[in-house]
């Protein structure tokens, strides 16, 4: 199938406020996970998490107090924005019916939909009128059609933490049909409410100490927030108007368990790794570096490693393999994106970051993983995204070598 180019992309994170700054805290393995700090407290219960500290003026003023817009909305907007600035558009570029935007969240205005109940049911006070247009899924694909006049296809893809990569495939297929000239595509996730937390502490799926995925003392996985959004068009357009080529989406591949709905299904997750290469026409060997889910619990992390050894075989611990959410947090409908910027970032570097908090003593698989940073031997990577709910999602991407790193 025809790749599709990449020409610009952009992410906010606990880790890094902007690409540069996310890079940074990926190749020197600082994680940005801390004390979480909450508007108001449900138990007695702390918790940790990957929170975004300080959001630029302009940003906070625009989710702050009356806001009209919810917090993952506003995410998506800052990142967009610096999507947007290194593909060299404008809205002149944009406006119109041949730009589309596509954006995954697995909870939407999870801010609004918190901060409402608890004035209704608590404070038994009026709800905000505009608590609707805040909380409702495509609040922000509908922000960043609004901002650039986007008049094309404006679609939120909501399938939990597949979210974010299965807009970025389904961005691919628009571009690949002709649908659409240029798509916006990403995902966004700002869900650390107190309500959430204590339900994500319910499911005992959240780590008691660190994220350690694929170790085996693994005990769980730590939450995060932000959102990353990539400009995608074909090659064609891209080299119409002189647009550097950032690097290219290869394959695409989606299946579903049809089974549990928290349990993961290896046979699933090989499935769709399957799809994206054959997607893409390229045989296993040829994939130079993985990013995987790797949430860090039980299971997902066990699932995954079935899978990837289904299909990988032995070569499956020959290929350097990266698990970020230790340093960003597990951004859920946003997380596929994240970690895409986060392979493209490592094939451009020829390095896979080191996963943080991995003892190879406590290695549980046979997988290249490793705390320190790996070369990678090529400019081919495969990022996983499996969700609850049985869906699993591969992307395949290729992303030329920086001049000078």
């Amino acid at each position: 199938m025809t790749c599709v180019a990449v020409t610009g992309f952009g992410v906010v994170s606990a880790a890094g406020l902007d690409r540069g700054a996310f890079g940074r805290s990926l190749f020197e393995g600082r994680s940005a996970v801390g004390d979480l700090m909450l508007p108001r407290s449900v138990g007695r219960h702390s918790f940790r998490a990957a929170q975004i500290a300080t959001l630029p003026r302009r940003a906070a003023d625009m989710a702050g107090e009356g806001r009209a817009y919810d917090r993952f909305s506003v995410l998506a907007l800052l990142a967009a924005e610096e999507a947007i600035a290194a593909a060299g558009l404008d809205e002149a570029d944009l406006a119109g019916e041949h730009t589309s935007v596509l954006l995954g969240t697995g909870i939407g205005g999870a801010t609004a939909i918190d901060d409402s109940h608890y004035g209704i049911y608590a404070e038994q006070r009026r709800p905000d009128p505009l608590t609707i247009p805040r909380l409702m899924a495509h609040a922000a694909p509908a922000l960043l059609s609004r901002r650039w006049g986007c008049r094309g296809t404006v679609l939120a893809v909501s399938s939990a933490c597949a979210s974010g990569a299965q807009a970025i495939g389904l961005g691919m297929g628009f571009i690949r049909a002709g649908l659409a000239e240029r798509v916006l595509v990403g995902g966004s996730e700002a869900s650390l409410t107190p309500a959430a937390m204590q339900s994500w502490r319910a499911m005992r799926v959240l780590t008691s100490t660190r994220c350690r995925p694929f170790s085996t003392a693994r005990d769980g996985m730590v939450l995060g927030e932000g959102a990353a959004v990539f400009v995608l068009e074909s090659e064609q357009s891209a080299q119409r108007r002189g647009a550097p080529i950032l690097a290219r989406l290869r394959g695409y591949g989606t299946t579903s368990d049809a089974g549990d709905l928290v349990r993961p299904d290896p046979e699933g997750a090989a499935a769709a790794i399957r799809a994206a290469l054959a997607d893409a026409a390229l045989p296993p060997h040829e994939i130079n570096h993985v990013n995987a889910h790797g949430t860090g619990t039980r299971l997902n992390d066990a699932a995954e490693a079935q899978a990837l050894q289904a299909v990988f075989g032995a070569n499956a611990a020959r290929i350097p393999l990266s698990a970020t959410k230790p340093i960003h947090g597990h951004a859920l409908g946003a997380s596929g994106a994240i970690e895409l910027i986060a392979t493209i970032l490592a094939l451009q570097h020829r390095s896979a970051p080191g996963t943080l908090g991995f003892e190879a003593g406590q290695a549980a698989f046979p997988l290249s993983i490793s705390a320190s940073n790996q070369p990678i031997d090529g400019a081919i990577g495969l990022s996983t995204s499996f969700a609850f709910g049985g869906v699993n999602a591969a992307l395949i991407v290729d992303a030329p070598a920086l001049a000078s790193l």
